[in-house]
């Protein structure tokens, strides 16, 4: 029975790289293979078959609104030139091309992954690399190492509300932000990989060294004492207050490099905007998402229809929605509501919202399998039997990174390794809320090696068919953060 439950997953893994099917295609044959091994092979009772179609639409309903809302706020901050100016005002903080990098690649990302996530950051940064000087090659390199460790709390909380959906994930956002902590390494990667490139490579990357390691503290330790406000804010609040630790540090050339270092000496070339305007919607939508967690995530429905699914009120993709609709009023006074934008954002969701259905009905036909005639388990309670071992700690990380690798999604590798890994923690008398957050961890590392972020961040600085040599640029220090998480996933528990 190992090897039929192991068929939608194998086949997912085939059709996506050997058959370079798309990913949609990919989701909804494996679905249908899924489906026919549950009604002629474990006779699954037809109940709970049309129970877990609409469970794993539910799910996948939930996050609509989020994804909508952050592209149509994402879209809001392009159409006003928000984000240019936004970064044209980093760069003038330093002219080192160094710490412009880390500002854009490891702040700036951090930021759009907790509000937009779903492959934005390295979207929208990797061209501003490109306008610093870097080649697109490594600007696309550099965007997905930044795309990284805020992922673990990206698009306000997602990858966990949505991720680990009907788990018991008591622990699990703080066990993750303590975990994560390894993250801290990720501007050192960054700058390994801007400066292997220049004559005086060594020079250039020990010089600017402990800015890098210094940067990277200044995210993870807020994101650790955000984490009490809940999931939906780490990422997002505490990208700012690092930034802001960085920038005072900074301006008291506190660990700053002695030699400016510059790539290029023109700047991005946008219209001048006042600090305040650059900054009023990333406050705005921060005030809104605090207010709105606060004020309804009390207020829930649950419905009943052989299982149970409950909609919480509190969705920040409202809150996206309210930040951008103010800001368009703010900044447009005297011009009609473009419709382009909205229309432009619902485009953009239909097909990251049907390949999430089709996966969450998937893994919900699998969890659900054992309600049959046949007698079986269910497909991962089999898939889990093989993962009992003491080494699952180191291997939990790589389990999530290989999830995101194949969806390029952390929320849709812990929908689908979720289950099972808590099944297994259960019978190995691990903590679950450990072994998940080791998944979640390693889930966020390997949006670094993700096809679905790689080949949007080509197109925009227009490159074509170099997917694998992204990878092997990127391959390294991903597997070094995974190394550095399995083992203190193997130490703490």
């Amino acid at each position: 029975m190992l090897l039929l439950s192991v068929i939608p997953l194998a086949l997912f893994v085939i059709l996506i790289f050997l058959r370079k099917v798309k990913l949609l295609w990919a989701s909804l044959i494996s679905l249908l293979v899924t489906l026919f091994l549950v009604i002629f092979v474990w006779q699954m009772r037809p109940n709970f078959i049309g129970a877990s179609f609409l469970k794993g639409t539910f799910v996948a309903t939930d996050i609509l609104l989020i994804i909508f809302g952050a592209l149509f706020f994402l879209g809001t901050l392009k159409k006003t030139k928000i984000i240019n100016n936004l970064c044209l005002y980093l760069e003038k903080i330093s002219p080192d091309y160094r710490i412009q990098i880390i500002l854009l690649a490891w702040f700036l990302e951090n930021f759009l992954e907790g509000t937009a996530g779903f492959g934005t950051p390295s979207t929208v940064v990797a061209p501003l690399l490109v306008g610093i000087g870097l080649s697109p090659i490594v600007a696309v390199a550099v965007a997905l190492l930044g795309n990284s460790a805020s992922v673990v709390f990206g698009a306000a909380g997602t990858p966990i509300r949505i991720g680990f959906a009907g788990l018991d994930i008591a622990g699990v956002p703080l066990y993750s932000a303590l975990i994560n902590m390894v993250g801290f390494l990720v501007p050192v990667f960054i700058l390994w990989m801007i400066t292997s490139s220049q004559k005086e490579r060594k020079i250039h990357f020990l010089e600017a060294l402990p800015f890098a390691i210094f940067s990277g503290i200044a995210f993870v330790i807020p994101s650790v004492l955000l984490v009490f406000l809940g999931q939906e804010f780490p990422s997002i609040i505490g990208s700012v207050i690092g930034f802001l630790i960085v920038f005072l540090a900074i301006k008291l050339n506190f660990l700053i490099p002695r030699n400016i270092r510059i790539l290029r000496q023109e700047h991005l070339g946008v219209e001048k905007m006042s600090t305040f305007k650059i900054f009023f919607p990333y406050i705005l939508l921060i005030v809104l998402l605090i207010l709105s967690k606060f004020c309804l995530s009390n207020f829930t429905y649950t419905v009943n229809f052989g299982m149970q699914h409950s909609f919480n009120i509190f969705n920040p993709g409202l809150a996206f929605i309210l930040a951008s609709i103010i800001t368009i009023i703010f900044f447009q006074k005297k011009q009609k509501f473009d419709l382009k934008t909205i229309k432009g954002s619902f485009i953009k969701t239909i097909e990251p919202f049907l390949i999430i259905a089709i996966i969450s009905i998937m893994v919900q036909l699998m969890v659900n399998s054992d309600q049959n005639i046949s007698n079986n388990y269910s497909f991962l309670q089999i898939i889990a039997n093989n993962f009992k071992t003491s080494l699952l700690p180191f291997m939990a990380p790589f389990i999530g990174a290989f999830g995101s690798f194949l969806t390029g999604s952390a929320t849709i590798s812990n929908i689908m390794f979720g289950s099972i890994l808590q099944s297994t923690s259960v019978t190995l008398g691990f903590s679950v809320a450990m072994i998940l957050s080791l998944e979640l961890v390693g889930a966020a590392a390997g949006n670094m090696i993700a096809l679905a972020d790689i080949l949007p961040a080509l197109a925009v600085v227009g490159l074509k068919g170099q997917e694998t040599e992204i990878i092997k640029r990127v391959i390294l220090p991903c597997v070094v953060y995974l190394v550095f998480v399995g083992i203190v996933g193997l130490i703490i528990i």
